[in-house]
C-alpha cells in the first residue's frame, strides 16, 4: 500500500503533512517521474477525502513536483536536460523583464521585504534541499508579484517552479550537489538601482550559478538549425 491511514491528523496539520508524505513517495520513487496521479486512488489510500488529497496536489503543483495536463490530470513531474535548458532561456528576458519594471516601481516596502529574503539566504545553513529551493522560489514570486504585470507573473509561475523541483530531485540523488542560496543580492541591487549591471546580464550570471551556458538553447537534434553568432 503507498499510502497510510491519517484519518485521525486533526484537520490543521492534515494539509501539511500529506503534501509532506506525497513528496516523499516522489522523492523515493514510488511515484515516478510521469506516473498519473488518481485522486480518487490516492486519497483512498491515505484514507483521507479526495478534497484533501485536491488541496495537497495543487500544492505540489506550486512547488513544481507534479504537473497539470488538461483533460489528462495530476502527473508526477519529469523533465530532460534539453527541457531545463529551454526553460532557463526563457526565464532570461522574462525575469529580466521582471526586474526592469521592479527598478521603475520601487519602494522602500518591496527593498525591505526582498532584503529581508536575501538576508535569510545568506545566513543558510544548508539545510533540506526542499527548503532552499522554497526559499529561493519566494524571492524570485516576490519579485514577479512586484513587477506588476500579473501576466508576467502568471507566465512564470506557470513553468519556472517546475525547474526548481527538477533540482531539487537532482540534488536528493547527487550528494556532491549543493544548493547554493547567496548570490541573490546582486539581483536586488540591478532593482534598487545599485549595479552597473543590465537585468538580463544579471539573470544570465545568476543563472550560472547552477547551469551551464544557460542562455543557450539545446542544439536541434533535426530539421534547420541556425548558424551560430
Amino acid at each position: 500500500m503507498l499510502g497510510l491511514d491519517l484519518s485521525d491528523v486533526p484537520a490543521p496539520v492534515l494539509h501539511a503533512l500529506l503534501i509532506e508524505k506525497l513528496r516523499d513517495a516522489i522523492i523515493t520513487r514510488k511515484l515516478k517521474p510521469g506516473d498519473r496521479l488518481n485522486e480518487t486512488t490516492l486519497a483512498t489510500s491515505y484514507n483521507v477525502s479526495r478534497v484533501a488529497m485536491r488541496a495537497a496536489l495543487m500544492q505540489l503543483q506550486l512547488y513544481g513536483l507534479v504537473m497539470n495536463s488538461p483533460r489528462r490530470g495530476m502527473f508526477v513531474n519529469s523533465l530532460t536536460e534539453a527541457e531545463v535548458k529551454k526553460i532557463n532561456s526563457l526565464r532570461i528576458p522574462l525575469e529580466a523583464e521582471a526586474l526592469r519594471l521592479c527598478q521603475k516601481l520601487h519602494t522602500n516596502a518591496m527593498s525591505k521585504h526582498l532584503g529581508s529574503l536575501v538576508a535569510q539566504m545568506e545566513k543558510w545553513d544548508a539545510r533540506s534541499p526542499f527548503e532552499a529551493a522554497e526559499l529561493d522560489l519566494q524571492f524570485h514570486r516576490a519579485v514577479w508579484q512586484y513587477s506588476g504585470n500579473t501576466y508576467l507573473a502568471r507566465a512564470l509561475n506557470s513553468f519556472v517552479p517546475i525547474v526548481f523541483a527538477h533540482r531539487t530531485l537532482d540534488e536528493l540523488n547527487d550528494e556532491s550537489l549543493h544548493w547554493t542560496l547567496a548570490h541573490h543580492r546582486s539581483l536586488l541591487d540591478v532593482i534598487e538601482g545599485k549595479s552597473t549591471e543590465s537585468p538580463e546580464e544579471a539573470m544570465v550570471f545568476h543563472l550560472r550559478i547552477g547551469y551551464e551556458k544557460p542562455e543557450r538553447l539545446p542544439t536541434p537534434t533535426h530539421g534547420r538549425t541556425l548558424s551560430a553568432k
